[in-house]
């Protein structure tokens, strides 16, 4: 019998997706750049991150109906191309010097309305290339990309290039957007969603069909509770990485470059955890995994409650960052696994609904509660929440209940 592969299909969407990644990081990086050096405002500068998450409350939902009703491989591409002129618009008013506020705002908000959807339909057509076997390798190497290109790179060459021209990093990005849709266009195939049974899709209302996908993830207790999980954990990470900043400078007597690579460290870790992903989670089964993991996530907000040693809390965010990546290749693997083709698209819609819905309150919570109760609230906050989401779960993650997942096969929705 031959070996499984991952084939020219999978290269040719880990290439767009990679791609498409890198342009996004160049973008999520100059446009604070690009607000800064045009006003001193904090709400304008603090805006453009609000109108950057706002798509993604707004669009994860129908978006997931959508990706759930049209073929998901031309869906992307149009996004991408969508993506193009608003970007390319956006790059030359810079150039002629007649770029405004509202402006950017309004291409943010193009640029991650298509994002929230592209990324819904990437995770949805992974599992019609991909063997099911490989479905922790194809999806540890997507992170690794996307953490490598978005979350390494596009910083420091998004800063150099912004110091060349502001206008570059716009260029750049539009151009990764086109090379994305080029890519996806070189894939063969139809990835029009059908039920098991391979009956046509029937088409109805979106608010009956976001219920439905709720319906059938509520009756997942698995699934369920590790959305709830990462819903509940993102809002308090976010809440503590939200007064970082603050935390570097008081506590660990950290300047701008130290502060950056603290950040580096989660992302070496979160690296490393993405191209070993599939070894580790094999050589210490889904289930620790899972369990070493939340143990982690409470280990990360004690140490950052406690400790004044720098050297300390970059191990710690390392560690963190590869629990992260572990975390998300489960969580998506296991997604991919048991949910029925055609509601791939609203079952991964509703996670990046609920991880949105944490990010948003966590970023308002994190800075209220450190101003009000002092700096360090959000970490002991955290470790709290984290030991509490511990012990209510750590059953659930039994190995025979993650094992009888790992070989469920998903059922046929309608």
């Amino acid at each position: 019998m031959a070996e499984e592969r991952l084939d020219g299909r999978y290269a040719k969407l880990w290439a767009a997706s990679t791609t498409s990644a890198l342009g996004s990081g160049l973008a999520t990086v100059a446009a604070p750049l690009l607000i800064a050096s045009r006003t001193d405002e904090p709400l304008v500068v603090s805006g453009g991150f609000a109108v950057a998450w706002l798509p993604w409350l707004l669009f994860s939902l129908p978006g997931g109906v959508l990706v759930d009703r049209v073929d998901r491989r031309k869906l992307m591409i149009t996004l991408d191309w969508i993506r193009v002129p608003a970007v390319a618009l956006l790059a030359v008013a810079i150039s002629m010097g007649n770029v405004s506020i509202a402006l950017l705002y309004a291409v943010l908000f193009v640029i991650n309305a298509s994002e929230v959807v592209f990324r819904t339909a990437s995770g949805a057509m992974l599992p019609s290339i991909v063997p099911k076997a490989l479905l922790e390798r194809a999806n540890g190497r997507l992170y690794a990309g996307t953490t490598l290109t978005h979350g390494m790179l596009s910083g420091p060459l998004s800063g150099f290039l912004f110091g060349v021209a502001a206008s570059i990093p716009f260029y750049v990005n539009a151009g990764t957007y086109a090379v994305s849709a080029l890519l996806l266009g070189l894939i063969a195939g139809a990835y029009r969603p059908r039920p098991g049974d391979g009956a046509p899709v029937a088409r109805r209302s979106m608010r009956s069909e976001v219920a439905e996908g709720f319906r059938w993830l509520a009756g997942q207790r698995l699934l369920r509770t590790m959305i709830g999980l990462i819903g509940m954990l993102n809002l308090t990470l976010v809440a503590a990485t939200s007064v970082l900043v603050l935390l570097a400078k008081e506590r660990l007597q950290l300047g701008s470059v130290g502060y950056g690579l603290l950040f580096t460290c989660m992302a070496v870790g979160g690296l490393l955890g993405s191209i070993a992903g599939d070894r580790l989670i094999a050589w210490c089964t889904p289930t620790w995994t899972l369990r070493i993991g939340l143990l982690i996530e409470a280990g990360t907000h004690l140490v950052l409650a406690t400790s004044t040693s720098a050297p300390v809390v970059g191990v710690i965010l390392f560690l963190f960052g590869v629990h992260g990546a572990l975390w998300g290749i489960v969580g998506s693997s296991l997604r991919q696994r048991l949910t029925p083709p055609d509601m791939l698209g609203r079952v991964g819609s509703t996670s990046l609904f609920v991880i949105a819905g944490g990010n948003c309150v966590g970023a308002v919570l994190g800075g209220a509660a450190a101003a009000k109760f002092g700096l360090t609230t959000p970490y002991w906050a955290g470790f709290v929440v984290a030991v509490i989401v511990s012990a209510l779960t750590w059953r659930v993650f039994d190995r025979e209940v993650v094992s009888a997942a790992y070989a469920q096969e998903p059922t046929v929705s309608r």
